[in-house]
């Protein structure tokens, strides 16, 4: 079997199995752990390779042939030489990125148990910090994955008749059996703060200001209290070093107007008033630390968006606007806006999606008691960084569960052409890279000949 059948494995291991690892109890049966391998810095456990053995199983789809336990360990231990490799060629993540998509995945955990943090403390025997801690080492391996495997394969492209060639190659009995599917729009609106509020923000910021000036009050103190940007708020503000365009426009502005130790007025940015602290400047990057807080929309502010997608939703059953237009032109939701409000497969930027993709849960439920067609009333949720904001869903189309097939599912084929492209190109980088790095096996796992070419 060749390597790059492997190289595929770990990677949708990583992107899929290891977030479901944060999302779902672990599986009953002791397992006597111990280390199996260690890649430079960087350990795996045999309770990894149990967990996502399991986990593999359970979410395979239908047809599909199960992986081996050789083919987990040696999927896993690729994320682990990704990591290393990515430490020495300096391919880094920020702590920021990976606070954010932490808050973003807990929440989701959270809501599957009706918001209830006593309840999925009690499914999972641990603390709400000790998932939080969990799930953030996980994402920070799953984005420094995707980071390195986008670096080595940036600029591969597939021609449509590679994606033929792809299709017929594979044996008609093997073709796999893919699940309902459903393709769902939303227009998104994040309410507009009203401006006394935005005020009163302005003018707690300003006091802080004043506070630390005179004496009074400690930067870093505030910042562990008052700031809501999770990542820097536990290490009081303080961003670390970033370099130019990293940071967003105005933020960056103010920043590198700055003397040395000189603390802004209040900055307004779309995450919120800033009020920064420049520490220190070194070549082309600053190390700044800064106390955000977030003006929170009133109950009047909410009813004004609802009322706006409302309109707008009316506009679109009369036929005086396409939604797709009308999603582009209005939501604020980034993620789904620039393809007209469509939810995608990340694996596969297809607009046709099972709902087991659909990671959100209020979004299962609401499409449960919704007709093809429909468009809902204005729905308020909860965003986990930027609080209550409302939207309106489509549920355009619904396609039956099918063998694979060019016709329906060529977006799909389409993506897993590339990935066997990718995966040629990371045979020949992973042959040399495990060069680089120290690599030690138990010898339980000798019979796996991980990392060598078959």
């Amino acid at each position: 079997m060749k390597l790059h059948k492997h190289l595929t494995i770990a990677f949708l291991f990583c992107l899929l199995f290891a977030s479901v690892r944060a999302q779902e109890p672990a599986p009953t049966g002791q397992v006597l752990d111990k280390i199996v391998a260690k890649v430079d810095n960087y350990i795996l456990l045999e309770s990894d390779i149990q967990k996502t053995y399991l986990e593999a199983l359970s979410q395979r789809q239908q047809g599909a042939e199960p992986p081996t336990r050789c083919q987990v360990f040696e999927s896993l231990m690729i994320n682990k030489l990704m990591v290393a490799k990515a430490e020495i060629d300096s391919v880094m993540v920020t702590d920021a990125e990976v606070q954010l998509q932490t808050e973003q995945r807990f929440s989701m955990v959270l809501q599957q148990f009706g918001g209830d943090e006593s309840t999925l403390v009690e499914a999972y025997g641990k603390t709400a910090d000790q998932l939080k801690s969990e799930i953030q080492e996980v994402i920070r391996e799953q984005l420094i994955v995707q980071r390195m495997r986008t670096r080595i394969t940036e600029g591969l492209t597939v021609s449509p008749a590679e994606v033929r060639d792809f299709f017929y190659s594979i044996p008609t009995d093997s073709l796999p059996f893919f699940s309902a599917e459903v393709t769902v729009g939303q227009i998104v609106k994040k309410p507009e703060v009203n401006e006394q509020t935005k005020e009163a923000v302005y003018n707690q910021l300003k006091q802080f200001k004043a506070d630390i000036l005179a004496g009074n009050a400690d930067f870093a103190d505030l910042a562990r209290q008052y700031s809501e940007d999770p990542g820097s708020a536990v290490n009081g503000g303080d961003l670390g070093f970033s370099s130019k365009g990293q940071m967003v426009p105005e933020y960056e502005t103010a920043a590198l107007g700055l003397r040395q130790g000189e603390i802004s007025d209040p900055v307004e940015s779309d995450f919120g008033f800033h009020m920064i602290q420049l520490l220190e400047k070194k070549g082309t990057t600053y190390n700044t630390r800064h106390i955000l807080i977030i003006p929170k929309a009133t109950e009047a502010d909410i009813v004004k968006s609802e009322r706006f997608l409302d309109s707008l939703k009316t506009e679109i059953q009369a036929g005086k606007i396409d939604f797709a237009k009308a999603a582009k032109e209005n939501s604020d939701d980034r993620n789904t806006s620039d393809n007209g409000g469509f939810f995608t497969d990340p694996a596969t930027s297809s607009n046709r999606l099972t709902l087991r993709t659909l990671e959100d849960p209020v979004l299962y439920f609401t499409l449960d008691s919704m007709e093809v067609g429909n468009i809902t009333e204005p729905i308020r949720f909860e965003d986990p960084r930027e609080g209550t904001k409302v939207r309106i869903l489509y549920y355009k189309a619904k396609y039956p569960a099918h063998r694979a097939n060019l016709e329906d599912d060529y977006e799909k084929l389409k993506a897993a052409t590339l990935r066997k492209k990718e995966d040629e190109l990371l045979e020949t980088w992973f042959l040399t890279a495990k060069e680089d790095i120290f690599i030690d096996l138990d010898p339980t796992y000798d019979r796996c000949n991980a990392l060598t070419e078959k």
